[in-house]
């Protein structure tokens, strides 16, 4: 083996949108490790949950993440949900799952411009986001809002979609399904993508279950998880859909997967605006009068893969522990297995492939003293300093 040489990758770089370095050693044109750093975007999201009401956090929860603003108050809300037991209204159930998965297509399509762009294809890169311009259209026209949609309350929803509003959301969705089948037929049908992407970044069944990987990044390996088939949600299990799943493992697979489940997503809404039309009444929110003290864990399938929010109530206004885990946090890893052995180039699109969010994954590792600059925390005092507050909180709940 040559001298190793060693590649920088960001924290600033044109191939992340976010700050995050990845470290490449090299030998010649292959990685032969590579190491991963976070933190340089940690904003203690988890404790300012606890400093706002059960109602406030879902304004900051919403903001985790600009692509995933549906995904965290979707999971948030099932978890505050579960702990008093709370059902939603039907209606608010065919709305809810309605803007989950006009996320997930606008995610998705971001991705497949995203991935386009890396590649030096900067046709799929316009293509893509000309084509989710009417996703963000419909947006718009139930909330208000491009992104940051704040739909969601407890026990339902803010705003409720007519019979109107309905009509016209089948046409935009009818002129945005056309275009998504042509950048559909594009990708899967180019040649080009086939020999750049098949082979690339493979991760096994095995790699997926080693790391924990979830969403598209372990459908694409063949493994068959989704939680809103697996744990139904909202209205999921009153639609008709299927689990988009491939079997290379590769780049290519994931990108498969993705097209395609974007192609389910577009079902589901089709039935819930046919449900929402044919049932012009009903109620968009239950009565909730306080969340009491107790534990609510909740999770969704985010466009990325599942996302898990802890709550902890003790019968206040607020939570007193919020815990979030996003996907990102289990599929960026996996680079140790999709990236090393591979080339340079190779790895940056491996990377890429997980659709990672930084912003979502983001986790202290040290804490100092910013006016002396000592160290006064590594991440293992944190995790300890942690679970002893969980145990004392135990013990206050225990009392009571």
């Amino acid at each position: 083996m040559g001298k190793k040489t060693i590649i920088p990758i960001g924290p600033y770089h044109p191939l992340l949108e976010e700050p995050e370095f990845f470290k490449l050693y090299c030998d010649g044109e292959t990685v032969v490790d590579m190491v991963w750093e976070t933190g340089y975007n940690h904003r203690g999201i988890e404790k300012i949950c606890e400093s706002k009401t059960f109602e406030q956090v879902f304004y900051v929860v919403e903001r985790i993440c600009g692509i995933c603003s549906t995904s965290h108050p979707f999971a948030y809300a099932n978890a505050v949900e579960s702990i008093p037991g709370i059902e939603i209204p039907l209606r608010a159930k065919y709305i809810r799952t309605l803007i989950g998965e006009l996320e997930r297509i606008h995610s998705h399509l971001l991705w497949v411009g995203l991935a386009g762009h890396f590649l030096g294809y900067n046709t799929v890169f316009m293509w893509a986001w000309k084509y989710r311009e009417p996703v963000l259209d419909m947006f718009e026209m139930i909330t208000g809002n491009r992104n940051s949609y704040a739909m969601f309350t407890i026990g339902g929803v803010r705003r409720d979609i007519d019979s109107e509003r309905a009509g016209k959301l089948f046409k935009v969705l009818d002129e945005a399904e056309k275009k998504i089948n042509l950048l559909i037929g594009a990708v899967m049908d180019d040649p080009v993508i086939h020999a750049r992407l098949k082979g690339v970044g493979t991760l096994t069944a095995k790699d997926i279950h080693d790391f924990g990987a979830v969403g598209p990044t372990a459908r694409a390996s063949g493994v068959d998880i989704d939680v809103r088939r697996d744990d139904p949600y909202a209205a999921y299990d009153l639609v008709n859909w299927k689990v988009i799943t491939a079997q290379a493992g590769d780049v290519f697979a994931k990108a498969e997967v993705r097209l395609l489940e974007m192609l389910e997503s577009i079902k589901i809404i089709r039935q819930c605006l046919d449900f929402l039309q044919k049932n012009p009444e009903g109620e968009i929110k239950a009565k909730v009068r306080e969340i009491p003290a107790g534990i609510g864990i909740g999770h969704a399938e985010a466009p990325r893969g599942e996302v898990f929010h802890f709550v902890k109530s003790d019968g206040g206004n607020s939570p007193i522990r919020h815990k979030i885990r996003a996907p990102s946090y289990t599929c960026i890893p996996t680079f140790r297995r999709s990236c090393i052995g591979g080339t340079i180039s190779d790895a940056a699109i491996a990377t890429a492939a997980v659709d990672p969010c930084y912003c979502c994954t983001e986790r202290m590792s040290q804490a100092y003293d910013f006016r002396t600059g000592k160290k006064l925390y590594n991440a293992a005092d944190l995790i300890r300093l942690s679970q002893q507050k969980t145990e004392e909180i135990k013990k206050q709940l225990h009392k009571r």
